[in-house]
């Protein structure tokens, strides 16, 4: 499928460096990521743009994941007024107090010992499912953690960009 039959994916590519950036920023907050998509536009395809995400996810060094992640509020505190964060984490929307306390204590000890939020691609996970993730991964080494962090990363990326393209073409 080209460019000119999926019109989000061309007003992407027609549009001007700095609203691209800024559009990619909502995607991803590391500015590394970013940069190598606009330097790579047009995209013929979709599926082009998705590799170019995938490509661009996998070169991010400890400081660009590190920008990445100050982008995404902590699992069951999506930012107010933030619908991507609130439709993202809707898992937690109808989860009990009880395990919204357990999140936030898991949540905080998590940060303290990686020294960043907990980032899950919390799309279409319950709340108990991020839970038992997050207990699982907090015994992971810093090494470890950080590519699971970067996996992660890379399927917010493309579940962003599918809904930029769409998005776009409304």
């Amino acid at each position: 499928m080209s460019s000119t039959s999926v019109p989000g994916l061309t007003r992407f590519n027609t549009s001007t460096d700095s609203e691209a950036q800024a559009v990619l920023h909502e995607v991803c907050a590391s500015s590394a990521w970013g940069s190598r998509l606009l330097a790579q536009r047009p995209f013929a395809t979709v599926a082009a743009l998705f590799a170019a995400g995938d490509a661009a996810t996998a070169e991010l060094t400890a400081e660009d994941l590190a920008e990445a992640m100050a982008g995404h509020p902590p699992i069951g505190r999506p930012k107010p007024g933030d619908p991507t964060s609130s439709r993202e984490q809707s898992g937690m929307a109808g989860a009990s107090e009880e395990l919204k306390a357990e999140m936030l204590e898991l949540n905080l000890a998590y940060q303290d010992k990686f020294g960043h939020v907990f980032l899950i691609c919390a799309t279409g996970r319950t709340g108990e499912q991020m839970r038992d993730a997050v207990r699982e991964r907090i015994d992971h080494s810093p090494e470890q953690e950080r590519e699971i962090v970067r996996t992660e990363l890379g399927k917010i990326n493309r579940i962003r960009l599918a809904r930029l393209v769409e998005e776009e073409s409304a």
